[in-house]
């Protein structure tokens, strides 16, 4: 590990973890069962659980880690192997934008949620935010071997699939404070958003 992923694992993931489950805590609706789409090792869930326990959290991975703090189960990266409103929400956080084609698992997701969809993503906006999402993602996810096709939306392709897949923006929040000062400077910006989008009836 080189002195970038030391200072990525002391300083970064550690807040990382603490902010969005703090974050997600808030938006998510009460004794939900919540399915968390791409949970990775489950500790931003079972984080997410020490703040929220009257919470039912499942996870669903790709490829699941051994010692996954949460109960998860594998899935293909495109469907989900859940019937039709078998969660009241699902929580998807740093995810579809490493997939080839972030409308199909979102369409999914939606699907298996009855009330509402929290997720965590990128906005890419702004002065070089490709390429600073680009080595957000190298340093953060590529030793784990995650996927980098960097499919990161602009906030009207975001708009247009919320749409198009029958959600509507309920709350949003810009997790300001998910670097520390001065990273924040650099990685924070206004790449980032949280939201709580509500199905249509």
């Amino acid at each position: 590990m080189n002195w970038l992923d030391r200072y990525h694992a002391s300083r970064v993931h550690t807040r990382r973890v603490r902010v969005l489950a703090a974050t997600a805590a808030r938006l998510l609706p009460p004794r939900a069962s919540v399915l968390d789409v791409g949970c990775g090792d489950g500790l931003l869930a079972a984080t997410l659980a020490r703040l929220r326990p009257e919470l039912a959290i499942t996870g669903v991975e790709v490829a699941p880690r051994p010692g996954c703090h949460i109960p998860v189960t594998a899935f293909d990266g495109r469907t989900l192997p859940f019937a039709d409103g078998s969660f009241d929400a699902a929580l998807i956080v740093d995810v579809l934008h490493h997939t080839n084609d972030p409308a199909v698992l979102f369409r999914e997701i939606v699907r298996v949620a009855r009330s509402c969809v929290v997720i965590k993503d990128h906005l890419r906006e702004g002065w070089a935010a490709q390429a600073t999402l680009r080595f957000m993602d190298e340093v953060g996810n590529r030793r784990h071997g995650v996927p980098l096709p960097y499919n990161y939306l602009n906030r009207a392709e975001w708009d247009r699939l919320f749409e198009e897949s029958g959600v509507t923006v309920a709350e949003t929040d810009p997790v300001a404070a998910l670097y520390p000062v001065p990273a924040r400077l650099v990685f924070g910006r206004g790449l980032h958003f949280f939201a709580r989008l509500e199905k249509q009836a």
